[in-house]
């Protein structure tokens, strides 16, 4: 029995010229556009909290810490998520690391831990991210910035 032989340079799949199909709403996208940062600030103020108090008692000021800090993070990563497109690949990579080591840091600090042990942690987060965020935008774009389809 013949089978066709594999022509070189050609894969199947998408071209190139054909991006992949979007399969959400522009509502859905929309309403996530809002809902992550949300979303992850609340978590991500829950668990400073529950850091902060160490186990004991949920307090009205334990319970002000957290939605202050879920705030902040929030309006931070919605800030970073709207200046980091306008960014060359590597200050892109550094903002995002800069803010996920940030982010570490101040969780660990809550936690009692001393400040040089949560700086310390925060800049190992912060250059692993760096490191896997380069990576990626290096290899996911041109010379110029754009976005390579693949």
């Amino acid at each position: 029995m013949a089978h066709a032989a594999p022509t070189s340079g050609t894969r199947p799949g998408p071209t190139p010229s054909t991006p992949l199909p979007d399969v959400f709403s522009a509502r859905t996208h929309q309403i996530a556009k809002w809902a992550t940062p949300a979303v992850m600030g609340l978590v991500y103020g829950y668990w400073a909290a529950a850091n902060q108090r160490r186990g004991g008692p949920v307090t009205g000021w334990n319970i002000l810490f957290g939605f202050v800090t879920a705030l902040v993070f929030a309006a931070l990563y919605i800030a970073v998520r709207a200046v980091a497109p306008r960014m060359k690949r590597e200050m892109r990579a550094l903002l995002w690391a800069t803010f996920a080591g940030c982010a570490v840091g101040f969780l660990l600090n809550q936690t009692g831990a001393s400040v040089a042990w949560s700086t310390g942690m925060g800049v190992v987060t912060a250059a692993g991210m760096f490191a896997v965020l380069f990576y990626r935008y290096y290899t996911h774009e041109d010379a110029e910035g754009h976005r390579v389809v693949r």
